[in-house]
């Protein structure tokens, strides 16, 4: 309902009361403490409403109690030790709140609770080893808190429990090879502590397990060929730890598994054929690790996969051209490894991709044209290899494309006109090539063009007056060119240009005095041209400029002439 105000206190007396239910209001003050009369209350539902204050003590008096919900308030001080006096509870339900102290360990004799959720408050201290004594319990949530120290053992004697949510404090310690006995468990959430150790091999023995999340962590040691036996797993993430050794063959034997994270370790050697049998695996990221030898062929089986994430590796070999089948495949990441080889055609196929990044690698041969066809892609960087031949005209297909990077590979030919047809441009990157010809006038009509940089090309011809179209520019860099002709007296209207750099061109004629115009201008390099006149005089203040390397003056103020009247 919608209902107001405060719970009136006179509801303490309704002495016969066996079910109070509240929730999904828009309550507010505090909890009655007369409500710990209600010796006959089964339930006490207030959940999900704006009550405030502490938990009264007294509600520890509801001997007949089972289900008490007070979650999705805003709660505050301390878990009344009182509520372990509650033998009759089944459900404590304090999440989601603003409680603080310490989880009392009175809770622990609460033998017939089912559910236990103080997830998502404030409260601090240590995990109480007496809720192993909780034999029915089946779902414990303590994530979202500031808990400290180690996992008791204890735990492990929890052999109903289905779910054990810890995530998101600062527990420190191993974690206890006990939980290895949790045969119900479905749920292991220890992700984003401060645990240490290794992984227990004891793990391999949840054969009921479907989500099993360690990330960020401190973990050590290598990952545990037993958790290949979890033949229920969805999820397995190890990520953001201190691994070493090898991926476990074993782990191809997952056939439920949908997402596996093993990145941000210090695993080494290859990557397992076997993982080709994961097809259900919609999620593969492995990056920044030392593994190497070559990417299997059999990822290419991988017919559910929606992002695979190899780079920071060192990875050599070339890239398999059966990675073209992954139709779902939106996300491709192979950087910063040592791949050789051509880019494979088949990526053309690839028509859900929005994200291909191949740079700093090896690669070489020319840039495939059949990459016009991803109409989905959003960013392409094949910058950093050793790239030939001509800039494909069809990659002005691209009309989702936000970044283009191709700098720094051995390209020649000229600029492709049809890249003025990339209107979601924003990044543009073409350095470090052979490119000759002139700069496409087309480009004028990217309206979302933020960085434009062609340095260190043999681009000739004049700077297009269309570049001043492009409001949005931010990053403007042209030199090492052999440019020609003057400085187009358009660049003035560029209001939130940063960086100006034509330098070591062959532009001539005069500084135009537009370019004062640019408020925002923080760099301005226009030596190693033959440019005459002088310098205009707003651009004296630019923080990082050449201008005293040009051999000109600066050009006399402009005072207006006092007419008397």
């Amino acid at each position: 309902n919608q209902l107001t105000g405060s719970i009136p206190a006179q509801l303490g007396n309704l002495s016969k009361l066996q079910h109070l239910v509240l929730y999904d209001n828009q309550l507010t003050g505090s909890i009655p403490s007369g409500l710990g009369n209600l010796s006959l209350l089964t339930e006490l539902w207030l959940n999900n409403n704006q009550l405030t204050g502490n938990i009264p003590s007294a509600l520890g008096n509801l001997s007949a109690l089972q289900h008490l919900l007070l979650n999705n308030n805003q709660l505050t001080g301390n878990i009344p030790a009182q509520l372990g006096n509650l033998s009759n509870l089944q459900r404590l339900v304090l999440n989601n709140n603003q409680l603080t102290g310490s989880i009392p360990s009175g809770l622990g004799n609460l033998s017939l609770l089912t559910e236990l959720w103080l997830n998502n408050n404030q409260l601090t201290g240590s995990i109480p080893s007496a809720l192993g004594n909780l034999s029915a319990l089946q779902q414990l949530y303590l994530s979202n808190n500031g808990l400290t120290g180690p996992i008791p053992a204890a735990l492990g004697n929890l052999t109903n429990l289905t779910r054990l949510e810890f995530q998101s404090n600062q527990l420190m310690g191993t974690i206890p090879a006990q939980l290895g006995n949790l045969s119900a468990l479905h749920h292991l959430f220890l992700n984003n502590n401060q645990l240490t150790g290794n992984i227990p091999a004891q793990l391999g023995n949840l054969s009921n397990l479907q989500r099993l999340v360690l990330n960020n962590n401190q973990l050590t040691g290598s990952i545990p060929s037993g958790l290949g036996n979890l033949s229920l797993l969805t999820e397995l993430w190890l990520n953001n730890n201190q691994l070493t050794g090898s991926i476990p063959s074993a782990l191809g034997n997952l056939s439920a598994l949908q997402q596996l994270y093993l990145s941000n370790n210090g695993l080494t050697g290859p990557i397992p054929a076997a993982l080709g049998n994961l097809m259900n695996l919609t999620t593969l990221e492995f990056q920044s690790n030392q593994l190497t030898g070559t990417i299997p062929a059999q990822l290419g089986n991988l017919s559910a996969l929606h992002h695979l994430l190899l780079y920071n590796n060192q990875l050599t070999g070339s890239i398999p051209s059966g990675l073209g089948n992954l139709s779902l495949l939106t996300e491709l990441w192979l950087f910063n490894n040592q791949l050789r080889g051509p880019i494979p055609p088949t990526f053309g196929n690839l028509s859900q991709l929005h994200t291909l990044y191949l740079s700093v690698n090896q690669l070489t041969g020319p840039i495939p044209s059949a990459l016009g066809n991803l109409s989905n892609l959003q960013k392409l960087s094949l910058d950093n290899n050793q790239l030939r031949g001509s800039i494909p005209s069809e990659l002005g297909r691209l009309s989702n494309l936000q970044r283009l990077d191709l700098a720094a590979n051995q390209l020649r030919g000229p600029i492709p006109p049809t890249f003025g047809n990339l209107s979601q441009l924003h990044t543009l990157y073409l350095f470090a090539n052979q490119l000759t010809g002139s700069i496409p006038t087309e480009l004028g009509n990217l309206s979302k063009l933020q960085r434009l940089s062609f340095r260190h090309n043999q681009l000739t011809g004049s700077i297009p007056t269309e570049l001043g179209n492009l409001s949005k520019l931010q990053h403007l860099v042209l030199y090492d060119n052999q440019l020609t002709g003057s400085i187009p007296t358009e660049l003035g209207r560029l209001s939130n240009l940063q960086t100006l750099r034509l330098n070591n061109n062959q532009l001539m004629g005069s500084i135009p005095v537009q370019l004062g115009n640019l408020r925002n201008l923080t760099e301005l390099r226009l030596v190693g041209n033959q440019l005459s006149g002088c310098i205009p005089s707003a651009l004296r203040d630019i923080s990082h400029n050449d201008l005293s390397r040009l051999g000109l003056l600066f050009c006399a103020p402009l005072y207006l002439p006092i007419i008397h009247r």
